[in-house]
């Protein structure tokens, strides 16, 4: 076998030397171009996954296409979005692209008739219609011929592709076959980028719902371990001891695949409310628990604030009514115990039980009066007064108590105050109870000097009367409790615990508030607050 006929068998080719390296390299630049389109295609199978715009994946495959197919202009039209809309490939100088709403059904028209017969259109540019707003770019540019290749995903055109070339090169039937394969996978492409533009947004939407939720809600795995959790869960302070007492509910929620609920009491009062939720795949199996927190703690507050308020309005509508009922027997035993004390002389032996049958029932008529005014059922009649006045009006009654118990009095009063508008003999009962829980705390103090001291000053817009003792103070967990009708310390033929609540309640009438400040064991202060007139303020 000589040496030609040896490369003929190997080769195939039964040429001359010369022809057989004309072929050899006709084959290899054939290989060159699969291998190139090869990679185009595998370009747009690859940026499938990418988040890019459609622009940046197909001027990526332009650039190599153009080592394949000679073409000037490129650009796509696209119809399966909101609005149809063109976009410029190449060449990659900016250009303004815009279906004008004149020549729109002129453009559509041209584009549809390529998608409706579902083949590659070749044009003359200058056989455009003269509507045809693209013409005058292509004319600008020297484009001479147009090819519509059609897109087609699913049956259903979603956009044509046009190349544009300069001089009036047919176009080889390679060249059409790549074109043909190329819109195939560009349509796939377009359609696969268009869902995960979707699946994108549908994940921001939720996420950005997610966010939105003003409670916390958290996310665990299999593990019982935090997944994930919304913004309002990694702000909150205490989310860890949150977690570790939901655990026990969020593997019950596992074990029984089924919503459960409890509440979560944290330090400083906070209570949570604690739903949890199975999440189930397709096989209906349990692979995560949702934990939904709402903080209920002002809810809870305002709802034992109206039960509160509930009670008080019942104990009001009772103690005027026992209020009532008791004035009549009572104004008759003062009335009779009054006119038998003007008949029978002191040194009479039933002269003490008459007398002291008088003083019970002058207690019992205070008690009485307390709890109408309690009922709001005691009107008041304002008028304009001196709170020094009152002030002087309360200790002439109580001066000679409170010095008989060993009380040094101090007086701090402010000489200038303005006159203000309330019922003076209230706001006395207001003074003459605040000075008499003095008196007891110093009573039953064991310091060997007992000061009483009673200021009275202007502050802000409001007259201050305060009342400081150094006697036992109170208890810093009883102080939230002092102004609660009938709670009380002291022993129970010597106060009704109606007191303060009574004192409060016309302090508020008066548009005014009580404020307290004690050390238990060191004594209190209360302090009267009634606001000034309109006239002084302004």
């Amino acid at each position: 076998m000589t040496k030609d006929q040896l490369i003929d068998l190997l080769t195939g080719v039964k040429s001359s030397k010369k022809t057989y390296y004309t072929e050899l390299k006709k084959t290899i630049d054939q290989l060159k171009q699969k291998n190139m389109q090869l990679e185009i295609m595998n370009d747009l199978t690859k940026n499938i996954h990418i988040d890019m715009s459609i622009e940046e994946i197909l001027r990526n495959v332009m650039s190599k296409l153009k080592q394949l197919i000679t073409f000037d202009d490129c650009h796509l039209f696209i119809l399966h979005e909101e609005e149809p809309s063109l976009l410029h490939i190449h060449p990659e100088e900016h250009c303004d692209l815009e279906l004008e709403f004149n020549t729109h059904m002129q453009q559509l028209s041209l584009y549809t008739s390529a998608l409706h017969g579902k083949q590659l259109i070749h044009l003359q540019v200058d056989h455009l219609p003269a509507l045809y707003s693209e013409k005058r770019r292509l004319l600008a540019l020297n484009i001479e011929t147009l090819l519509l290749v059609p897109l087609y995903s699913k049956n259903e055109g979603i956009g044509v592709l046009t190349f544009g070339r300069k001089n009036q090169q047919e176009w080889k039937p390679e060249e059409l076959d790549f074109l043909e394969q190329l819109s195939n996978q560009l349509a796939m492409t377009l359609e696969n980028a268009a869902l995960y533009k979707e699946v994108l947004r549908a994940k921001q939407e939720w996420e950005d719902t997610f966010k939105a939720v003003e409670d916390m809600i958290v996310v665990f795995d299999r593990q019982i371990d935090l997944y994930k959790c919304n913004d309002s869960a990694k702000s909150f302070s205490a989310l860890e001891a949150v977690i570790d007492q939901a655990k026990p509910l969020i593997q019950d929620t596992f074990s029984s695949q089924k919503p459960k609920f409890q509440e979560i009491l944290l330090p400083h009062d906070i209570i949570l409310e604690m739903n949890t939720y199975p999440i189930q795949n397709k096989e209906q199996q349990v692979y995560g628990v949702i934990a939904y927190f709402k903080n209920v703690t002002i809810k809870r507050q305002i709802q034992a604030q109206l039960l509160h308020a509930g009670k008080l309005g019942a104990i009001g509508e009772m103690a005027a009514g026992v209020a009532h009922e008791l004035n009549s027997p009572l104004t008759a035993i003062l009335g009779n115990s009054q006119l038998l004390l003007r008949n029978i002389p002191p040194e009479h032996q039933d002269y003490p039980l008459l007398t002291d049958i008088k003083n019970c029932g002058d207690r019992c008529k205070q008690i009485v009066k307390s709890l109408l005014t309690f009922s709001r059922q005691d009107e008041y009649k304002f008028q304009h007064y001196s709170v020094n006045e009152a002030i002087h009006q309360v200790l002439n009654l109580l001066k000679f108590q409170l010095e008989k118990n060993a009380i040094s009095i101090r007086l701090s009063l402010q000489k200038d105050l303005p006159l203000i508008v309330g019922s003076q003999p209230h706001i006395e009962q207001i003074i003459i109870n605040l000075l008499l829980n003095a008196k007891y705390a110093l009573d039953v103090s064991t310091s060997t000097e007992k000061r009483l001291h009673i200021q009275s000053y202007l502050e802000s817009n409001s007259i201050i009367i305060a009342v400081t003792d150094n006697g036992i103070g109170i208890e810093t967990e009883r102080l939230p409790l002092i102004f609660h009708p009938f709670h009380t310390t002291k022993e129970r033929d010597k106060g009704t615990g109606l007191g303060l609540s009574v004192s409060l309640g016309i302090a508020n009438d008066h548009g005014g508030t009580i404020e307290v400040e004690s050390v238990d064991g060191h004594g209190s202060t209360f302090r009267l607050k009634l606001p000034l007139p309109n006239e002084v303020i302004a």
